[in-house]
Protein backbone atom coordinates (compact mmCIF):
# COMPACT_ATOMS: atom_id res chain seq x y z
CA UNK A 1 0.00 0.00 0.00
CA UNK A 2 2.76 2.45 1.00
CA UNK A 3 4.73 1.47 -2.10
CA UNK A 4 1.74 2.33 -4.33
CA UNK A 5 1.37 5.71 -2.64
CA UNK A 6 5.10 6.41 -3.11
CA UNK A 7 4.94 5.40 -6.80
CA UNK A 8 1.93 7.64 -7.42
CA UNK A 9 3.66 10.56 -5.69
CA UNK A 10 6.79 10.10 -7.82
CA UNK A 11 4.64 9.98 -10.96
CA UNK A 12 2.84 13.15 -9.92
CA UNK A 13 6.15 14.91 -9.16
CA UNK A 14 7.57 13.95 -12.58
CA UNK A 15 4.45 15.17 -14.34
CA UNK A 16 4.69 18.45 -12.46
CA UNK A 17 8.33 18.84 -13.56
CA UNK A 18 7.45 18.28 -17.23
CA UNK A 19 4.39 20.50 -16.96
CA UNK A 20 6.62 23.33 -15.71
CA UNK A 21 9.21 22.52 -18.38
CA UNK A 22 6.59 23.02 -21.08
CA UNK A 23 5.57 26.36 -19.57
CA UNK A 24 9.21 27.50 -19.29
CA UNK A 25 9.90 26.56 -22.94
CA UNK A 26 6.79 28.43 -24.03
CA UNK A 27 7.64 31.62 -22.11
CA UNK A 28 11.33 31.53 -23.02
CA UNK A 29 10.65 31.41 -26.76
CA UNK A 30 7.66 33.76 -26.66
CA UNK A 31 9.62 36.44 -24.77
CA UNK A 32 12.84 35.94 -26.74
CA UNK A 33 13.95 38.84 -28.95
CA UNK A 34 12.98 38.60 -32.66
CA UNK A 35 14.76 35.78 -34.50
CA UNK A 36 16.62 36.39 -37.81
CA UNK A 37 14.87 35.88 -41.16
CA UNK A 38 15.17 32.62 -43.08
CA UNK A 39 16.67 33.15 -46.57
CA UNK A 40 16.22 30.66 -49.43
CA UNK A 41 18.85 30.02 -52.18
CA UNK A 42 17.18 32.63 -54.43
CA UNK A 43 17.69 35.30 -51.75
CA UNK A 44 14.03 35.53 -50.73
CA UNK A 45 13.56 36.31 -47.03
CA UNK A 46 11.03 34.69 -44.75
CA UNK A 47 10.67 36.74 -41.55
CA UNK A 48 9.36 35.17 -38.36
CA UNK A 49 6.57 37.40 -37.08
CA UNK A 50 5.64 37.79 -33.42
CA UNK A 51 2.64 35.54 -34.11
CA UNK A 52 4.89 32.97 -35.77
CA UNK A 53 7.20 32.95 -32.76
CA UNK A 54 4.16 32.51 -30.54
CA UNK A 55 3.03 29.56 -32.66
CA UNK A 56 6.45 27.91 -32.22
CA UNK A 57 6.27 28.53 -28.46
CA UNK A 58 2.85 26.83 -28.24
CA UNK A 59 4.25 24.04 -30.42
CA UNK A 60 7.04 23.41 -27.87
CA UNK A 61 4.66 23.39 -24.89
CA UNK A 62 2.17 21.06 -26.60
CA UNK A 63 4.89 18.64 -27.69
CA UNK A 64 6.29 18.42 -24.15
CA UNK A 65 2.87 17.95 -22.56
CA UNK A 66 1.78 15.38 -25.13
CA UNK A 67 4.91 13.23 -24.80
CA UNK A 68 4.84 13.17 -20.99
CA UNK A 69 1.02 13.31 -20.67
CA UNK A 70 1.14 15.81 -17.82
CA UNK A 71 -2.62 16.25 -18.25
CA UNK A 72 -5.04 14.20 -20.43
CA UNK A 73 -3.97 14.57 -24.06
CA UNK A 74 -7.32 16.12 -25.00
CA UNK A 75 -6.83 18.81 -22.37
CA UNK A 76 -3.45 19.72 -23.89
CA UNK A 77 -5.32 20.26 -27.15
CA UNK A 78 -7.64 22.73 -25.41
CA UNK A 79 -4.58 24.57 -24.07
CA UNK A 80 -3.39 24.99 -27.68
CA UNK A 81 -6.56 26.86 -28.61
CA UNK A 82 -6.61 28.90 -25.41
CA UNK A 83 -2.98 30.05 -25.75
CA UNK A 84 -3.50 31.13 -29.36
CA UNK A 85 -6.37 33.35 -28.25
CA UNK A 86 -4.84 34.70 -25.02
CA UNK A 87 -1.44 35.56 -26.54
CA UNK A 88 -2.98 36.97 -29.75
CA UNK A 89 -1.27 34.41 -31.98
CA UNK A 90 -4.57 33.96 -33.82
CA UNK A 91 -8.13 34.99 -33.10
CA UNK A 92 -10.20 32.68 -30.92
CA UNK A 93 -12.54 32.07 -33.84
CA UNK A 94 -9.69 30.91 -36.08
CA UNK A 95 -8.06 28.79 -33.36
CA UNK A 96 -11.22 26.98 -32.30
CA UNK A 97 -12.74 26.67 -35.78
CA UNK A 98 -9.97 24.19 -36.51
CA UNK A 99 -11.35 21.95 -33.77
CA UNK A 100 -14.23 21.14 -36.16
CA UNK A 101 -12.08 20.86 -39.27
CA UNK A 102 -13.34 18.23 -41.79
CA UNK A 103 -10.31 16.06 -40.99
CA UNK A 104 -11.34 15.94 -37.32
CA UNK A 105 -14.88 15.00 -38.31
CA UNK A 106 -13.46 12.25 -40.53
CA UNK A 107 -11.67 10.82 -37.50
CA UNK A 108 -14.90 11.09 -35.48
CA UNK A 109 -16.81 9.12 -38.14
CA UNK A 110 -14.04 6.51 -38.33
CA UNK A 111 -14.18 5.97 -34.57
CA UNK A 112 -17.96 5.52 -34.81
CA UNK A 113 -17.46 2.81 -37.45
CA UNK A 114 -15.19 0.97 -35.02
CA UNK A 115 -17.88 1.21 -32.33
CA UNK A 116 -20.47 -0.23 -34.71
CA UNK A 117 -18.27 -3.17 -35.64
CA UNK A 118 -17.89 -3.93 -31.94
CA UNK A 119 -21.55 -3.47 -30.97
CA UNK A 120 -22.99 -5.56 -33.80
CA UNK A 121 -20.57 -8.43 -33.29
CA UNK A 122 -18.88 -8.12 -36.68
CA UNK A 123 -15.54 -7.60 -34.95
CA UNK A 124 -15.77 -10.81 -32.95
CA UNK A 125 -16.83 -12.74 -36.04
CA UNK A 126 -13.84 -11.45 -38.02
CA UNK A 127 -11.43 -11.97 -35.12
CA UNK A 128 -12.43 -15.60 -34.56
CA UNK A 129 -12.14 -16.37 -38.28
CA UNK A 130 -8.68 -14.82 -38.40
CA UNK A 131 -7.45 -16.65 -35.30
CA UNK A 132 -8.69 -19.95 -36.69
CA UNK A 133 -6.45 -19.31 -39.71
CA UNK A 134 -3.26 -17.92 -38.12
CA UNK A 135 -3.26 -20.41 -35.24
CA UNK A 136 -1.90 -20.28 -31.71
CA UNK A 137 1.60 -18.82 -32.12
CA UNK A 138 1.68 -15.23 -30.93
CA UNK A 139 4.30 -14.33 -33.55
CA UNK A 140 1.87 -15.39 -36.28
CA UNK A 141 -0.96 -13.47 -34.61
CA UNK A 142 1.25 -10.36 -34.79
CA UNK A 143 1.98 -11.05 -38.46
CA UNK A 144 -1.63 -11.82 -39.36
CA UNK A 145 -2.92 -8.62 -37.76
CA UNK A 146 -0.20 -6.52 -39.40
CA UNK A 147 -0.73 -7.99 -42.88
CA UNK A 148 -4.51 -7.52 -42.73
CA UNK A 149 -4.08 -3.92 -41.53
CA UNK A 150 -1.54 -3.04 -44.24
CA UNK A 151 -3.61 -4.67 -46.99
CA UNK A 152 -6.80 -2.82 -46.03
CA UNK A 153 -5.04 0.56 -46.19
CA UNK A 154 -4.50 -0.01 -49.92
CA UNK A 155 -8.23 0.42 -50.53
CA UNK A 156 -9.45 2.64 -47.67
CA UNK A 157 -8.19 5.50 -45.50
CA UNK A 158 -5.78 4.36 -42.80
CA UNK A 159 -7.88 6.13 -40.15
CA UNK A 160 -10.93 4.07 -41.09
CA UNK A 161 -8.80 0.91 -41.18
CA UNK A 162 -7.43 1.57 -37.69
CA UNK A 163 -10.92 2.22 -36.34
CA UNK A 164 -12.12 -1.04 -37.93
CA UNK A 165 -9.15 -3.18 -36.83
CA UNK A 166 -8.94 -1.74 -33.31
CA UNK A 167 -11.97 -3.58 -31.85
CA UNK A 168 -10.80 -6.76 -33.56
CA UNK A 169 -7.49 -6.48 -31.70
CA UNK A 170 -9.35 -5.94 -28.42
CA UNK A 171 -11.18 -9.21 -29.02
CA UNK A 172 -7.94 -11.04 -29.81
CA UNK A 173 -6.21 -9.57 -26.77
CA UNK A 174 -9.05 -10.67 -24.48
CA UNK A 175 -8.23 -14.26 -25.44
CA UNK A 176 -4.56 -13.69 -24.55
CA UNK A 177 -5.17 -12.50 -20.99
CA UNK A 178 -8.09 -11.56 -18.79
CA UNK A 179 -5.94 -9.29 -16.61
CA UNK A 180 -6.41 -5.57 -17.07
CA UNK A 181 -2.76 -4.51 -16.84
CA UNK A 182 -0.64 -3.91 -19.99
CA UNK A 183 1.57 -6.65 -21.46
CA UNK A 184 4.30 -6.74 -24.08
CA UNK A 185 1.93 -8.53 -26.42
CA UNK A 186 -0.70 -5.83 -25.93
CA UNK A 187 1.78 -3.03 -26.53
CA UNK A 188 3.14 -4.70 -29.68
CA UNK A 189 -0.30 -5.51 -31.01
CA UNK A 190 -1.72 -1.99 -30.74
CA UNK A 191 1.40 0.09 -31.42
CA UNK A 192 2.17 -2.27 -34.30
CA UNK A 193 -1.30 -1.74 -35.77
CA UNK A 194 -0.74 2.02 -35.74
CA UNK A 195 2.70 1.79 -37.34
CA UNK A 196 1.64 -0.71 -40.01
CA UNK A 197 -1.47 1.32 -40.88
CA UNK A 198 0.94 4.10 -41.84
CA UNK A 199 3.25 1.78 -43.77
CA UNK A 200 0.41 0.33 -45.81
CA UNK A 201 -1.21 3.70 -46.48
CA UNK A 202 1.69 4.95 -48.61
CA UNK A 203 1.10 2.32 -51.31
CA UNK A 204 -1.96 3.87 -53.01
CA UNK A 205 -3.72 7.23 -53.17
CA UNK A 206 -6.64 5.68 -51.30
CA UNK A 207 -4.71 5.23 -48.04
CA UNK A 208 -4.58 8.92 -47.08
CA UNK A 209 -5.05 12.43 -48.47
CA UNK A 210 -1.34 13.27 -48.30
CA UNK A 211 -0.56 11.54 -51.63
CA UNK A 212 -3.02 13.55 -53.70
CA UNK A 213 -1.96 16.82 -52.04
CA UNK A 214 1.74 16.16 -52.65
CA UNK A 215 1.15 15.21 -56.27
CA UNK A 216 -0.82 18.43 -56.71
CA UNK A 217 2.14 20.48 -55.41
CA UNK A 218 4.52 18.48 -57.58
CA UNK A 219 2.43 19.02 -60.71
CA UNK A 220 2.14 22.76 -60.03
CA UNK A 221 5.88 23.28 -59.41
CA UNK A 222 7.50 20.73 -61.74
CA UNK A 223 4.78 20.56 -64.40
CA UNK A 224 4.58 16.76 -64.46
CA UNK A 225 1.74 14.58 -63.24
CA UNK A 226 2.20 11.36 -61.23
CA UNK A 227 -0.40 8.70 -62.00
CA UNK A 228 -2.15 6.43 -59.49
CA UNK A 229 -0.26 3.41 -60.79
CA UNK A 230 3.13 5.14 -60.95
CA UNK A 231 2.83 6.03 -57.28
CA UNK A 232 1.86 2.45 -56.37
CA UNK A 233 4.71 1.02 -58.49
CA UNK A 234 7.37 2.81 -56.45
CA UNK A 235 5.61 2.68 -53.09
CA UNK A 236 4.47 -0.95 -53.03
CA UNK A 237 7.87 -2.49 -52.19
CA UNK A 238 8.61 0.15 -49.54
CA UNK A 239 5.25 -0.25 -47.82
CA UNK A 240 5.59 -4.02 -47.58
CA UNK A 241 9.29 -3.98 -46.66
CA UNK A 242 8.34 -1.72 -43.74
CA UNK A 243 5.39 -3.96 -42.79
CA UNK A 244 7.60 -7.04 -42.44
CA UNK A 245 10.43 -5.10 -40.81
CA UNK A 246 7.96 -3.75 -38.25
CA UNK A 247 6.86 -7.30 -37.52
CA UNK A 248 10.51 -8.20 -36.86
CA UNK A 249 10.90 -4.98 -34.85
CA UNK A 250 8.08 -5.87 -32.46
CA UNK A 251 9.25 -9.46 -32.16
CA UNK A 252 12.60 -8.02 -31.03
CA UNK A 253 11.45 -5.17 -28.76
CA UNK A 254 8.06 -6.45 -27.60
CA UNK A 255 8.27 -10.20 -27.90
CA UNK A 256 5.06 -11.65 -26.39
CA UNK A 257 5.34 -13.19 -22.93
CA UNK A 258 3.74 -16.38 -24.30
CA UNK A 259 5.01 -18.13 -27.43
CA UNK A 260 1.66 -19.78 -27.93
CA UNK A 261 -1.87 -19.60 -26.58
CA UNK A 262 -2.72 -23.30 -26.14
CA UNK A 263 -6.15 -24.23 -27.42
CA UNK A 264 -6.68 -20.80 -29.04
CA UNK A 265 -7.57 -22.14 -32.50
CA UNK A 266 -10.19 -24.52 -31.12
CA UNK A 267 -11.47 -21.84 -28.74
CA UNK A 268 -11.80 -19.37 -31.62
CA UNK A 269 -13.77 -21.91 -33.67
CA UNK A 270 -16.10 -22.59 -30.75
CA UNK A 271 -16.67 -18.90 -30.06
CA UNK A 272 -17.29 -18.28 -33.76
CA UNK A 273 -19.81 -21.09 -33.82
CA UNK A 274 -21.55 -19.70 -30.72
CA UNK A 275 -22.20 -16.42 -32.57
CA UNK A 276 -24.58 -18.26 -34.86
CA UNK A 277 -25.72 -16.94 -38.20
CA UNK A 278 -24.95 -13.37 -39.22
CA UNK A 279 -27.62 -10.98 -37.95
CA UNK A 280 -29.61 -8.30 -39.78
CA UNK A 281 -27.77 -5.54 -37.88
CA UNK A 282 -24.41 -6.96 -38.89
CA UNK A 283 -25.49 -7.07 -42.54
CA UNK A 284 -26.87 -3.53 -42.47
CA UNK A 285 -23.74 -2.19 -40.73
CA UNK A 286 -21.45 -3.93 -43.23
CA UNK A 287 -23.45 -2.62 -46.21
CA UNK A 288 -23.37 0.96 -44.88
CA UNK A 289 -19.64 0.90 -44.13
CA UNK A 290 -18.50 -0.73 -47.34
CA UNK A 291 -20.81 1.48 -49.44
CA UNK A 292 -19.10 4.54 -47.94
CA UNK A 293 -15.66 2.99 -48.51
CA UNK A 294 -16.56 2.20 -52.13
CA UNK A 295 -17.81 5.74 -52.72
CA UNK A 296 -14.60 7.23 -51.25
CA UNK A 297 -12.45 4.87 -53.33
CA UNK A 298 -14.28 5.60 -56.58
CA UNK A 299 -13.62 9.35 -56.15
CA UNK A 300 -10.06 8.73 -57.36
CA UNK A 301 -11.07 7.02 -60.61
CA UNK A 302 -14.50 8.48 -61.54
CA UNK A 303 -14.22 12.22 -62.32
CA UNK A 304 -17.90 12.96 -61.64
CA UNK A 305 -17.49 11.79 -58.03
CA UNK A 306 -14.29 13.74 -57.36
CA UNK A 307 -16.06 16.91 -56.05
CA UNK A 308 -17.75 14.87 -53.31
CA UNK A 309 -16.01 15.43 -49.97
CA UNK A 310 -14.77 12.28 -48.27
CA UNK A 311 -15.73 13.59 -44.82
CA UNK A 312 -19.32 14.16 -45.93
CA UNK A 313 -19.40 10.64 -47.38
CA UNK A 314 -18.11 8.93 -44.26
CA UNK A 315 -20.38 11.01 -41.99
CA UNK A 316 -23.35 9.58 -43.90
CA UNK A 317 -22.46 6.26 -42.26
CA UNK A 318 -22.72 7.85 -38.78
CA UNK A 319 -26.15 9.28 -39.60
CA UNK A 320 -27.39 5.97 -41.02
CA UNK A 321 -26.24 4.05 -37.94
CA UNK A 322 -28.63 6.14 -35.84
CA UNK A 323 -31.41 6.13 -38.45
CA UNK A 324 -31.31 2.31 -38.59
CA UNK A 325 -31.09 2.17 -34.77
CA UNK A 326 -27.82 0.28 -34.76
CA UNK A 327 -26.58 3.03 -32.41
CA UNK A 328 -28.44 5.11 -29.85
CA UNK A 329 -27.78 8.11 -27.60
CA UNK A 330 -25.82 6.06 -25.06
CA UNK A 331 -23.35 5.07 -27.79
CA UNK A 332 -22.82 8.71 -28.73
CA UNK A 333 -21.86 9.42 -25.12
CA UNK A 334 -19.36 6.54 -25.16
CA UNK A 335 -17.22 8.03 -27.95
CA UNK A 336 -13.61 8.60 -26.76
CA UNK A 337 -13.70 12.40 -26.91
CA UNK A 338 -10.16 12.54 -25.50
CA UNK A 339 -8.93 11.11 -28.81
CA UNK A 340 -11.12 13.42 -30.91
CA UNK A 341 -9.86 16.46 -28.96
CA UNK A 342 -6.28 15.28 -29.44
CA UNK A 343 -6.62 15.55 -33.18
CA UNK A 344 -8.59 18.76 -32.98
CA UNK A 345 -5.66 20.33 -31.12
CA UNK A 346 -3.13 18.88 -33.56
CA UNK A 347 -5.11 20.35 -36.44
CA UNK A 348 -5.24 23.75 -34.73
CA UNK A 349 -1.50 23.99 -34.05
CA UNK A 350 -0.66 22.67 -37.52
CA UNK A 351 -2.78 25.29 -39.25
CA UNK A 352 -1.48 27.92 -36.83
CA UNK A 353 2.15 27.14 -37.78
CA UNK A 354 1.18 27.34 -41.45
CA UNK A 355 -0.86 30.56 -41.32
CA UNK A 356 1.67 32.47 -39.18
CA UNK A 357 4.55 31.50 -41.49
CA UNK A 358 6.39 29.67 -38.68
CA UNK A 359 6.36 26.36 -40.56
CA UNK A 360 7.81 27.90 -43.72
CA UNK A 361 10.48 29.67 -41.63
CA UNK A 362 11.46 26.34 -40.07
CA UNK A 363 11.57 24.53 -43.42
CA UNK A 364 13.72 27.15 -45.15
CA UNK A 365 16.16 27.37 -42.22
CA UNK A 366 16.56 23.60 -42.19
CA UNK A 367 16.86 22.92 -45.92
CA UNK A 368 19.29 25.75 -46.73
CA UNK A 369 21.76 24.06 -44.39
CA UNK A 370 22.08 21.42 -47.11
CA UNK A 371 22.06 23.62 -50.21
CA UNK A 372 25.67 22.67 -51.00
CA UNK A 373 25.44 19.06 -49.85
CA UNK A 374 25.72 15.85 -51.86
CA UNK A 375 22.42 15.01 -53.60
CA UNK A 376 21.85 11.95 -51.38
CA UNK A 377 22.43 13.94 -48.17
CA UNK A 378 20.02 16.61 -49.41
CA UNK A 379 17.25 14.10 -50.14
CA UNK A 380 17.73 12.44 -46.75
CA UNK A 381 17.65 15.85 -45.02
CA UNK A 382 14.25 16.52 -46.59
CA UNK A 383 13.00 13.11 -45.54
CA UNK A 384 14.23 13.69 -41.98
CA UNK A 385 12.57 17.12 -41.76
CA UNK A 386 9.22 15.81 -43.04
CA UNK A 387 9.43 12.84 -40.65
CA UNK A 388 9.95 15.10 -37.63
CA UNK A 389 7.32 17.63 -38.66
CA UNK A 390 4.68 15.02 -39.45
CA UNK A 391 4.92 13.78 -35.86
CA UNK A 392 3.71 17.17 -34.65
CA UNK A 393 1.38 18.45 -37.35
CA UNK A 394 -0.74 17.04 -40.18
CA UNK A 395 1.38 15.12 -42.67
CA UNK A 396 -0.34 17.09 -45.43
CA UNK A 397 0.92 20.32 -43.83
CA UNK A 398 4.41 18.85 -43.32
CA UNK A 399 4.62 18.13 -47.05
CA UNK A 400 3.08 21.47 -47.98
CA UNK A 401 5.75 23.44 -46.10
CA UNK A 402 8.78 21.40 -47.16
CA UNK A 403 8.12 20.17 -50.71
CA UNK A 404 7.97 23.60 -52.43
CA UNK A 405 11.20 24.72 -50.74
CA UNK A 406 12.96 21.44 -51.54
CA UNK A 407 11.89 21.53 -55.19
CA UNK A 408 13.30 25.07 -55.50
CA UNK A 409 16.69 23.99 -54.09
CA UNK A 410 16.82 20.67 -55.99
CA UNK A 411 17.97 22.00 -59.40
CA UNK A 412 21.05 23.61 -57.82
CA UNK A 413 22.16 20.19 -56.56
CA UNK A 414 21.17 18.30 -59.73
CA UNK A 415 18.54 16.33 -57.80
CA UNK A 416 15.56 14.88 -59.69
CA UNK A 417 12.24 16.13 -58.28
CA UNK A 418 10.68 12.65 -58.33
CA UNK A 419 12.96 11.25 -55.65
CA UNK A 420 12.17 14.23 -53.37
CA UNK A 421 8.43 13.65 -53.79
CA UNK A 422 8.51 9.93 -53.08
CA UNK A 423 10.97 10.12 -50.18
CA UNK A 424 8.77 12.78 -48.56
CA UNK A 425 5.63 10.69 -49.03
CA UNK A 426 7.21 7.63 -47.43
CA UNK A 427 8.17 9.34 -44.18
CA UNK A 428 5.00 11.49 -44.07
CA UNK A 429 2.99 8.29 -43.79
CA UNK A 430 4.86 6.92 -40.79
CA UNK A 431 4.98 9.24 -37.77
CA UNK A 432 6.15 6.74 -35.17
CA UNK A 433 6.97 9.01 -32.22
CA UNK A 434 3.96 11.11 -31.22
CA UNK A 435 0.29 10.21 -30.89
CA UNK A 436 -0.73 13.37 -32.74
CA UNK A 437 1.22 12.31 -35.83
CA UNK A 438 -1.60 10.16 -37.20
CA UNK A 439 -5.10 9.06 -36.24
CA UNK A 440 -4.17 5.34 -35.96
CA UNK A 441 -1.65 6.28 -33.24
CA UNK A 442 -4.36 7.91 -31.15
CA UNK A 443 -6.85 5.12 -31.79
CA UNK A 444 -4.28 2.57 -30.60
CA UNK A 445 -3.66 4.66 -27.46
CA UNK A 446 -7.30 4.17 -26.45
CA UNK A 447 -6.36 0.54 -25.64
CA UNK A 448 -4.52 1.80 -22.51
CA UNK A 449 -1.73 -0.67 -23.24
CA UNK A 450 0.96 2.01 -23.43
CA UNK A 451 1.69 5.59 -22.41
CA UNK A 452 2.59 8.47 -24.77
CA UNK A 453 6.12 8.28 -23.37
CA UNK A 454 6.43 4.57 -24.23
CA UNK A 455 5.08 5.25 -27.72
CA UNK A 456 7.73 7.93 -28.14
CA UNK A 457 10.57 5.69 -26.93
CA UNK A 458 9.65 2.79 -29.24
CA UNK A 459 9.21 5.31 -32.03
CA UNK A 460 12.85 6.40 -31.94
CA UNK A 461 14.36 3.07 -33.11
CA UNK A 462 11.38 2.51 -35.42
CA UNK A 463 12.06 5.90 -37.05
CA UNK A 464 15.73 4.96 -37.48
CA UNK A 465 14.62 1.80 -39.29
CA UNK A 466 12.35 3.95 -41.48
CA UNK A 467 15.20 6.30 -42.42
CA UNK A 468 17.43 3.33 -43.30
CA UNK A 469 14.72 1.95 -45.58
CA UNK A 470 14.33 5.36 -47.24
CA UNK A 471 18.11 5.50 -47.75
CA UNK A 472 18.03 2.04 -49.36
CA UNK A 473 15.14 3.07 -51.62
CA UNK A 474 16.76 6.36 -52.67
CA UNK A 475 20.24 4.98 -53.29
CA UNK A 476 19.53 1.45 -54.54
CA UNK A 477 15.94 0.30 -55.07
CA UNK A 478 14.26 3.20 -56.87
CA UNK A 479 17.13 3.73 -59.37
CA UNK A 480 16.92 0.00 -60.19
CA UNK A 481 13.18 0.40 -60.74
CA UNK A 482 13.77 3.27 -63.17
CA UNK A 483 13.22 6.35 -61.01
CA UNK A 484 15.52 9.28 -61.85
CA UNK A 485 17.38 10.46 -58.75
CA UNK A 486 19.74 12.99 -60.30
CA UNK A 487 18.80 15.60 -62.89
CA UNK A 488 20.55 15.97 -66.22
CA UNK A 489 23.29 18.64 -66.23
Amino acid sequence: MNQNITTKKMTFDLKLVFMLLGVVLFLALYLWPPLPDAVDPLGKSFPLSKEGKGALAIFLLAGTWWVFEVVPIGVTSLVIGVLQALFLVRTAKAAFNDFMDPSVMFIFASVVIGMVFTKTGLTRRLAYKMLAIVGERTSMIYLGCFVVTAALTHIMAHTAVAATIYPLLLTIYALYTEEGKPTKFGKGLFIGMAYVAGAGSIVTLLGAARGAVAIGFFNGIVGRSISFFELSYYMFPIGWIMTFLLWAFFMLFLRPEKKTIPGLRQRARELGSDLGRITRKEIVAAVIVFSCILAMSLRSVIPVLEPLDKTAIILISTILFFVTRILDLNDLEDIPWNIILLFAGAMSIGICLWETGAAKWLAVNWLVLFKKANWFVFVMSIAFFVMIMTNFIMNVAAIAISLPVALVIAPYLKVAPEVILFASLVVAGMPFMLLVGAAPNAIAYDSRQFTPGEFFLYGIPASIVLMLVVAFAVFVLWPLMGMPVTAAP
